[in-house]
């Protein structure tokens, strides 16, 4: 296993035991980070969503993670996580290909994607189905991601 390969592995089972300060010591402090919900946050962003994501599932999450690859700068692993959604209590099992780049031993950007009309029926059910799809529900998705994160970060 190479060494960005192990920083991989050592993310995951940190977040399999819920442990975002663990998470996020595999990151660079310049981190980027990109997914379908978030869109786009950096540095202390990223890990107070890791935090609020734990702490909001109160330990109801399942992390699954195989096909790890990494070289000296680039790397790639599928995840699954399995859990209920917050806000409607339904469960979700999303399955998530994240790509990695590194620097100075450490993950610099991550980007997980996933299909967020796949998530958003799980997730609010016939609502999601009809209207996942949409640009208004996944920007509405967005946007309440967004102010749910401010309003965590404002707690901490």
């Amino acid at each position: 296993m190479t060494e960005n390969e192990k920083t991989i592995h050592k993310f995951y089972s940190a977040f399999a035991k819920a442990n975002y300060k663990e998470m996020v010591t595999c990151y660079h402090h310049d981190i980027q980070f990109r997914d379908p919900v978030f869109k786009s946050l950096s540095g202390k962003e990223v890990s107070n969503m890791w935090q609020m994501l734990l702490e909001r599932s109160k330990g109801n999450i399942k992390i699954e993670f195989s096909n790890i690859q990494a070289d000296d700068y680039t790397g790639s692993a599928q995840w699954i996580a399995t859990y209920n959604f917050s806000k409607t209590n339904r469960k979700v099992v999303n399955v998530i290909h994240a790509s990695f780049n590194f620097k100075d031993g450490l993950i610099i950007k991550h980007q997980d994607n996933f299909d967020l009309w796949k998530w958003s029926k799980q997730a609010f059910g016939i609502p999601g189905y009809l209207l996942g799809w949409t640009g208004y529900m996944q920007q509405k998705i967005q946007t309440t991601a967004e102010q749910s994160l401010k309003k965590f970060e404002q707690t901490i």
